[in-house]
């Protein structure tokens, strides 16, 4: 009798898939569930490395929304820090799931979030997006106001996409108890909520998060029901954790639980698929070395070696800068990069840690 290994392909042992292949280059890697074009209408969301992924699907041609622009006249930069040109309406990260099925729900009149307005000095913030004002707006209308505006696009961009590329990065989030309203970051460390104690840490589970990708299908469905969606998990490991545990274990299980779900969400709908980002950067097989100093933060080697799998398994063209790197067009590469500056609130919790790494 022959061994039901004995007819696999060589993608499917680790010698031959891995070992054996090119440091960061995986043929067969990436096995599209559906076909994913430069005409295909692409809105992106999620945590901060999804901000990579926009920009390098934009600079390859792909037809990715933005219903929100800048006014003329503003700065890339300026423009960038007013929570412009990030993603696909101006919605600030999406950390959590949760986050992005409130926002839909929010944007098709399902769900009002609680405890909406949150302040610094006389100053007023939006709380489900409170870095896209940097300095906050004058009044709890005019917040609400901008937000109204807002959700007429988000619910634009829902109707209108063909795929959403949606990057998973956390399962903690602060809520407010008496609504399930989800923040992306907690009160005081942009702005302050007048409720500060109505407010909680809560944990998804496998469970929680599964659930939610589940809901928001079906919510699609009635809305766009053409819109596929395309997961991945962010390899940028947590700035700080709220849980009773060491943060690199905190970033484990985040990680672990959103592939796991990823995995069988894929069994659940043919609606999904799932990109490994989260595996060709933070896999052992990487040495780290698509790490910056910090071991957080990814480089632009990084960034280019997980779309030159894109490209690969979509039928895209690879460009130069996604050939394999020697270590001097890398360091080229990253000074590029670090022009591209990442937004994100939860690096912010840096600013609240200790200063020195060696502190206990």
């Amino acid at each position: 009798m022959a061994s039901p290994y004995s007819s696999l392909p060589p993608t499917n042992f680790w010698r031959s898939g891995v070992a054996g292949a090119a440091t960061g280059d995986f043929p067969g890697l990436v096995r599209p569930r559906f076909p994913i074009t430069p005409q295909m209408r692409i809105a992106t969301a999620g945590s901060c490395f999804a901000q990579h992924v926009g920009r390098h699907l934009r600079s390859r041609g792909y037809a990715v929304m933005d219903a929100e622009p800048p006014p003329p006249g503003l700065g890339d930069e300026e423009a960038k820090a007013y929570g412009f040109n990030l993603y696909s309406a101006r919605y600030g990260n999406i950390y959590t799931v949760r986050q992005l099925l409130q926002l839909a729900r929010e944007a098709f009149g399902l769900f009002t979030p609680g405890d909406a307005v949150w302040r610094r000095g006389d100053r007023y913030f939006d709380a489900l997006r409170p870095t896209v004002e940097p300095d906050g707006l004058s009044s709890a209308a005019a917040v609400r106001e901008h937000r109204a505006q807002h959700l007429a696009r988000v619910a634009q961009v829902l109707r209108e996409a063909e795929l959403l590329v949606f990057t998973m990065g956390l399962v903690e989030a602060w809520v407010h108890q008496a609504t399930g309203t989800v923040y992306p970051t907690a009160p005081g460390t942009v702005a302050d909520s007048e409720t500060p104690d109505d407010i909680t840490l809560q944990v998804f589970d496998f469970m929680d998060v599964r659930a939610d990708l589940i809901a928001f299908r079906k919510l699609m469905k009635k809305v766009n029901p053409r819109l596929r969606v395309l997961l991945t998990v962010s390899p940028v490991p947590l700035t700080a954790t709220a849980m009773d545990s060491h943060v690199l274990l905190a970033t484990m299980y985040a990680k672990s639980t959103l592939r796991a779900v990823a995995g069988r969400i894929l069994q659940d709908s043919p609606a999904f698929d799932y990109f490994p980002s989260y595996e060709l950067i933070a896999g052992h097989p990487t040495r780290g070395r698509f790490y910056a100093p910090n071991l957080r933060e990814v480089t632009a080697e990084g960034v280019a070696c997980v779309m030159r799998h894109f490209s690969a398994a979509h039928g895209g063209e690879v460009v130069p800068d996604e050939q394999p790197s020697s270590t001097a067009a890398a360091a080229v590469i990253d000074e590029q990069e670090a022009e591209e500056r990442v937004v994100c609130e939860e690096m912010l919790l840096d600013a609240f840690g200790p200063q020195s790494s060696g502190a206990r």
